[in-house]
């Protein structure tokens, strides 16, 4: 971070932006800092001012952060992070302490079927934790690098060298469609599997072909996608309601089973879904980011119990 040689190094300032980075609004920030809007706005303006570049700009009803804001907020969040360790020695590992915000990338199925129990394990172990899960987005973007998220979780497909992966298990795709579907009666055969029904692809990119495709296209089989949605609960919703084949994986069973529908094994041979944690290296030796990682790993190590460990661990 660049700083006018006017303006003297204030940690104050860092927190405020570090807050504001993540509120992404004056009203939310100045809550979080119990400062009056006029402060905080006050605050930001010498923000500005010390690092020549505005930060937030008005975009309608909301503020959003500038390109020079997003390059920097990761290690922002990074420096108020290591100087508060400095600052209150022998308190990191006190979880109860511990005031953050985490925010955890990865496909919505995560987050409807398992959120609940991690909400209700940081309101046990560290109570001043909040948890945000965003969407996996249609775009590739360098979340983990740019501060955006902290934690990724699902199937990773990073390419960014630095970023610490964690293999926890293999996932394998599940045919689903509704209680009496006519596939359902008798063996499901590919050929039957490909036939029976038109087929429902999920897709953050939109797109209407992936490996099942080239898996019957070996058997010389072909089968009629009539579209796609962005995301597994989505899909259910459509299934319940027609009589279209989809596909989820197993974080997605309960969902499908609380909705009514039947899932079924794909009559194909298909690539495994190597399923993990990703997190960029400067959490590494954060106590309260390593409780995260522990937390999300013991979900993922229920699922898969012959599968959980790896590299890369706290």
């Amino acid at each position: 971070m660049h700083m006018t040689q006017s303006t003297s190094l204030d940690l104050n300032l860092l927190v405020a932006l570090d807050v504001l980075l993540e509120e992404q609004s004056v009203q939310g920030a100045a809550r979080r800092l119990h400062l009056s809007e006029p402060a905080m706005s006050r605050t930001l303006g010498r923000i500005r001012k010390a690092l020549g570049d505005p930060v937030l700009v008005r975009a309608g009803r909301r503020m959003v952060p500038t390109p020079h804001a997003l390059a920097v907020r990761a290690e922002v969040s990074a420096v108020v992070e290591r100087a508060r360790a400095l600052f209150a020695p022998g308190r990191g590992s006190d979880l109860r302490t511990v005031s953050r915000t985490f925010t955890l990338l990865g496909h919505d199925a995560i987050a409807a079927a398992h959120g609940a129990a991690l909400f209700a394990r940081a309101a046990r172990e560290a109570p001043g934790i909040r948890l945000r899960f965003l969407s996996e987005s249609h775009v590739d973007a360098p979340f983990l690098r740019q501060g955006t998220a902290d934690l990724e979780v699902g199937v990773i497909d990073t390419t960014s060298p630095e970023v610490h992966v964690e293999t926890v298990g293999e996932d394998r795709m599940c045919g689903v469609v509704r209680a009496g579907h006519p596939l359902l009666e008798g063996e499901v055969t590919p050929e039957r599997f490909a036939t029976a029904a038109g087929h429902l692809i999920v897709s953050r990119r939109g797109r209407l072909h992936g490996p099942i495709d080239e898996a019957l296209a070996e058997s010389g089989l072909q089968r009629r996608v009539v579209g796609s949605v962005g995301t597994y609960p989505a899909s259910l919703f459509v299934l319940r309601d027609s009589d279209l084949i989809g596909l989820v994986g197993s974080w997605s069973l309960p969902l499908a089973a609380a909705l009514g529908l039947v899932a079924f094994d794909v009559p194909l041979r298909l690539p495994p879904l190597r399923v993990g944690l990703a997190w960029h290296p400067r959490h590494d030796a954060d106590p309260a980011h390593a409780w995260l990682r522990a937390c999300v790993r013991d979900l993922m190590g229920a699922r898969w119990p012959d599968s959980a460990g790896g590299r890369d661990l706290p």
